[in-house]
């Protein structure tokens, strides 16, 4: 099995990823995560027009710089097979070539290994990363699928993920355990409320390859995030207690589309609030879709929001904005020197 540094050759150790977070993860954050020698990843959802636009985003800033001669785009291009059309995504896939696609959240494991084969006759030099959050799933995903790295999301995540989970201090080893009692072999990466060098340091001792990281990246200057929204996640401490997981948050528009593996953490915002206090779902979605009307679109500071602020629980730690340049770098740095004076014990 090929080391990340084989694959992806600008990259520095330990090697830092950006979540492809759809809406907020686009081509200048991607792009300036690579270049900064981490990898950097491009959410999307259903519009493959604006998957296009920050792919060609990205594909720009590496203009005139040695990136711009890879045989692959040095980004990778997050999918969501459950809401997506396999077509329409490999259509993307073949245009940009991208380092990684990375897949999450299929209507059943198995629908993996059906995209996976798609993007690797698309695109035989993208490789495949798809993320679990069981060591269950990672066994199906590993067999079946055959990717080249799993990300291992733990419960304190922001954003969607296994609605029952365990954190990554224990899923990681017991699902690396496994996967090579299995004879299973494939690189695991590592993510869920790591926000700085102390806790990619934690991960990299746990065994793994690399870290994810969304929630810090949304306090980044290259962000697409509403500056509400960046504002509450500065602002936010204590993240278990500011944070909560719930199905919730993906009822507000309407109906729940997800699959019902998966829930979703956000800030306490209203809306959780009201639902707490006995306020009707319906009441909930109503009020909710009033405010989406708003100048704010329903994002406020102070948890008064009514609209979903995905974030993790190590969102306490997001103590400033900051270029995504630097937060790889600072993290990558903290990192080195935690593993050092770890080394000596």
């Amino acid at each position: 099995m090929a080391s990340f540094k084989e694959q992806y050759p600008w990259i520095k150790e330990p090697l830092v990823i950006n979540a492809p977070m759809a809406d907020n993860a686009g081509g200048l954050l991607a792009a300036t995560v690579t270049l900064a020698g981490g990898l950097g990843l491009v959410g999307s959802k259903v519009d493959m027009g604006i998957t296009r636009r920050e792919l060609s985003i990205a594909k720009e800033t590496f203009a005139n710089t040695s990136h711009s001669r890879s045989e692959t785009l040095p980004v990778g291009v997050g999918f969501l097979p459950f809401i997506l059309k396999l077509e329409t995504a490999v259509e993307v896939v073949r245009e940009f070539k991208p380092a990684v696609v990375w897949l999450f959240a299929a209507k059943e494991f198995h629908d993996f290994a059906v995209w996976a084969k798609a993007v690797r006759e698309a695109s035989p030099q993208s490789k495949v990363w798809v993320q679990a959050g069981s060591v269950a799933s990672a066994l199906q995903i590993a067999e079946q699928t055959k990717p080249e790295a799993i990300c291992l999301q733990g419960a304190d995540a922001g954003g969607h993920g296994f609605e029952k989970g365990a954190g990554i201090i224990s899923l990681l080893p017991e699902t690396a355990d496994a996967l090579e009692a299995a004879g299973l072999k494939v690189s695991l990466l590592a993510s869920g409320a790591i926000m700085d060098g102390r806790g990619v340091a934690a991960a990299v001792s746990l065994g793994a390859a690399g870290v994810v990281m969304g929630t810090r990246f949304l306090a980044s200057k290259e962000a697409l995030v509403h500056p509400n929204v960046q504002a509450s996640i500065v602002e936010a401490k204590d993240g278990g207690q500011v944070t909560t997981r719930s199905k919730l948050f993906d009822q507000l528009r309407g109906p729940n589309i997800w699959p019902e593996v998966y829930d979703g953490r956000s800030l306490v915002i209203k809306s959780h609030k009201e639902y707490l206090e006995g306020v009707s779902l319906e009441e909930i979605q109503k009020r909710h879709n009033e405010a989406l009307k708003e100048e704010d679109l329903g994002w406020k500071i102070g948890l008064q929001g009514r609209a979903a602020i995905w974030a993790g629980t190590g969102v306490g730690l997001a103590k400033k904005v900051e270029s995504a340049s630097d937060v790889v770098q600072k993290v990558r740095e903290e990192a080195r020197k935690r593993l050092t004076l770890a080394a000596k014990f």
